[in-house]
């Protein structure tokens, strides 16, 4: 089993911090663990979220909230991975990176992540036109929006994410049902759109339990919905609990799994 999206950045970068999260994803049966850090962690990455203070409903808040982040350098983190790999580990690791996407921002991003081997790249929406719709500071804020307006956009963006040609994992996508805020319209064609290109460039996307552990969320994973037309259109799917400590690693991955087969099954 596959746990593909698990952040270390609570703890430091050392063999034994990064132990505590093989010992738990072998309790729980994963074999292949895929490790990745959040953009916004690092330094080199900063001039990519100029947007998110400028012009926006609680932009200061925002701002705020990435000025309290600890800010490390980028070669830290490849330090640790060169080191990681002349490791023995029981069961498959690979080191990546989760990036947030802007699409005014592809040839900085770029520039980030070259000259490093990277085993993947996750790209992930969490800002809607510099507006942070995921952060629990700005929960408040949504009934200030257009709902509607603001699902268009997410997909939109997404959709641009997939092309851009730099990822090859789509993060958690439909995070923006976070807060149980939900369109008004049908989303069918949109999800299509986004299954056609997903499966065009060959990206992966992730059945995240994110929100089920982060965010005390009723479902668990991708709605289903969504989940339908991704696999009717063949696109490869990617169990993930998006954990943040050792103890959440691989949690509800055997149930991701059981759902998704399920759908499988289904004569589409």
């Amino acid at each position: 089993m596959i746990d593909m999206h698990v952040h270390l950045e609570r703890g430091a970068y050392t063999e034994e911090w990064l132990m505590e999260f093989v010992r738990y994803a072998q309790e729980r049966g994963i074999t292949k663990l895929h490790l990745l850090e959040h953009s916004h962690r690092f330094d080199e990455f900063q001039n990519i979220y100029e947007c998110i203070s400028k012009d926006v409903d609680d932009g200061e808040c925002q701002k705020e909230w990435l000025e309290r982040k600890t800010k490390i350098k980028l070669w830290e983190y490849k330090n640790f991975i060169n080191e990681m790999r002349k490791m023995d580990f029981p069961i498959e690791i690979n080191f990546g990176l989760e990036i947030c996407y802007f699409p005014d921002k592809e040839k900085e991003i770029e520039e980030c992540v070259s000259n490093f081997h990277w085993d993947f790249l996750t790209g992930s929406i969490h800002w809607v036109d510099g507006w942070g719709f995921d952060n629990p500071e700005n929960k408040e804020s949504w009934h200030k929006k257009d709902i509607d307006h603001i699902y268009m956009r997410y997909y939109g963006l997404m959709i641009q994410l997939v092309k851009s040609g730099i990822f090859d994992v789509l993060a958690h996508p439909d995070s923006i049902k976070c807060f149980n805020y939900y369109s008004s319209i049908a989303l069918d064609d949109v999800y299509k759109k986004l299954a056609l290109a997903l499966k065009d460039h060959k990206v992966q996307v992730e059945f995240n339990n994110g929100l089920f552990i982060n965010y005390n969320h009723e479902e668990l994973g991708t709605n289903r919905k969504l989940l339908k037309i991704l696999l009717e259109n063949g696109v490869e799917i990617v169990t993930a609990s998006d954990a943040h400590t050792p103890e959440d690693v691989g949690r509800f991955i055997l149930e991701a799994n059981d759902i998704i087969n399920k759908f499988k099954e289904k004569d589409f």
